[in-house]
């Protein structure tokens, strides 16, 4: 898996104090300066200001500012299944890679086996992984060697099925029926910086599968160099609370 940023917002975190400045503000904000509208904030200097509003604002629940800037991703490489999961998100907009009108015709099972075209899960060849809300388990290496073997023999029989179909004249988007729910696709994502905190509520956490929490985690880190303050406080003060920030 990969992840790109496309385009966001600039100045993120100067767009937000103005949005929240606005609603105590007896002057315009967009006929004054940015020092201007954050004149009576508490701090030396702009940026010290900044971290006060944004840290308060967080801090008490005001999180609507925070809808004003918009970050786009691309994601390379995901599975369907964590697919499935991210876009449950319906206030985040996406594009998908097509299974209808792309055709993985060019991809040789061969290299199925080492994660070309599907997501392998560490768990089929890592001994000492442990999924969510498990405990360890002690796996014997011929176990796991077995295990491998067979989740690798399945989906590389998986996409040689679905390359015959095609072969025999069946539309992609019928024959990608046989192919495993671990089938990597490509997507675009955009959201807001409120929006972002809320998947990394929900898909962050320690009980979110290994896919989806790699994911959101890349996301965040692309975001801490976008909207510093916000994605800092975040992560020191917020992350790990019990109530869950609403989309």
């Amino acid at each position: 898996m990969e992840v790109t940023l496309l385009e966001a917002t600039e100045d993120p975190e100067e767009l937000i104090c103005k949005g929240a400045r606005n609603d105590y503000s007896d002057e315009f904000v967009g006929g004054q300066s940015f020092e201007a509208t954050m004149e009576t904030v508490e701090g030396d200097t702009l940026e010290a200001k900044k971290e006060t509003l944004i840290g308060h604002l967080l801090d008490h629940g005001h999180f609507g500012p925070f809808e004003h800037p918009q970050i786009t991703f691309a994601v390379e490489g995901v599975s369907r299944s964590c697919m499935a999961q991210i876009t449950r998100h319906r206030h985040v907009s996406f594009d998908v890679q097509s299974m209808r009108y792309v055709a993985f015709d060019d991809v040789d099972p061969a290299d199925v086996r080492e994660g070309e075209m599907v997501v392998i899960p560490p768990s089929a060849t890592d001994p000492d992984w442990v999924g969510r809300n498990q405990q360890s388990v002690q796996v014997d290496e011929e176990t796991v060697e077995e295990r491998a073997e067979i989740f690798r023999d399945t989906i590389e029989d998986a996409v040689e099925s679905y390359q015959q179909l095609l072969d025999l004249g069946m539309p992609p988007e019928d024959a990608r029926f046989v192919l495993p729910i671990g089938t990597k696709v490509n997507m675009v994502m955009s959201m807001n910086a409120r929006m972002l905190m809320h998947v990394a509520d929900m898909r962050a956490a320690a009980d979110a599968q290994w896919e989806i929490r790699g994911l959101t985690e890349d996301l965040l880190d692309i975001a801490a160099d976008w909207c510093p303050i916000t994605f800092d406080h975040y992560e020191r003060e917020m992350k790990n609370r019990k109530n869950r920030l609403a989309p």
